[in-house]
């Protein structure tokens, strides 16, 4: 669910770099168009990622509407991927190693590698690949540039860490969740940070009847 939607779940991230050069926000669209999805319709890759418009999940080269939004950027992470049922590469990679036994014996062949067995799998994998559909997820980002904080409509543990990694490539800046933890470190000094390391968790449920 995106931040159009009537609810939604998001991540919320500060950007760590107190100064961001002022030459970075006229460099926007060509960092986003550099790190721009591309699509896999035509391949057999498994996966692709990367940054489309907001408006247009089509739109990689943000040619429908640009990302600026007022004090805002808005964009979307965008990530197609193959999906095969473990029950479809059984089936044909059983098909594979029966025609593969049959023609080693056609030829006074009795035993298979380990190697040749990987090679069958792999290219079985590579084959059905090239007939499935990637299934694409498109997951919004917002960047407020005033307050430097970023949201992300998504709470996946892989995507986030996925989306940090794409969004530091990108930009050249680190995100920090603002966590419980990372949002009480803004209100207390440096010297104090360690007495949020050493708080302990309060239980309130003893098990007693």
């Amino acid at each position: 669910m995106g931040f159009l939607s009537t609810s939604v779940g998001m991540t919320r991230y500060r950007i760590v770099e107190e100064d961001i050069p002022s030459s970075l926000w006229v460099e926007i669209d060509e960092r986003l168009r550099g790190h721009a999805f591309r699509d896999i319709d035509a391949s057999a890759e498994e996966r692709s990622f990367g940054w489309v418009s907001f408006e247009n999940m089509l739109d990689a080269d943000f040619v429908s509407a640009p990302p600026e939004k007022g004090q805002y950027l808005a964009f979307v992470l965008r990530l197609d991927t193959r999906r095969i049922p473990p029950a479809v590469v059984k089936k044909h990679l059983t098909i594979a190693m029966n025609e593969a036994r049959q023609a080693m014996q056609e030829q006074g062949k009795k035993f298979m590698t380990k190697e040749q067995k990987i090679e069958i799998r792999d290219q079985v994998v590579l084959r059905l690949r090239a007939r499935t559909l990637p299934i694409p997820a498109c997951f919004d980002v917002l960047w407020d540039t005033m307050a430097n904080n970023v949201y992300l409509a998504s709470v996946q543990p892989k995507l986030l860490e996925l989306f940090e990694e794409l969004f530091t490539h990108t930009f050249g800046l680190h995100l920090e969740p603002l966590t419980p933890y990372f949002l009480a470190r803004q209100y207390l000094e440096e010297t104090q940070w360690s007495a949020l390391d050493d708080l302990q968790p309060t239980i309130f449920a003893t098990g007693e009847e």
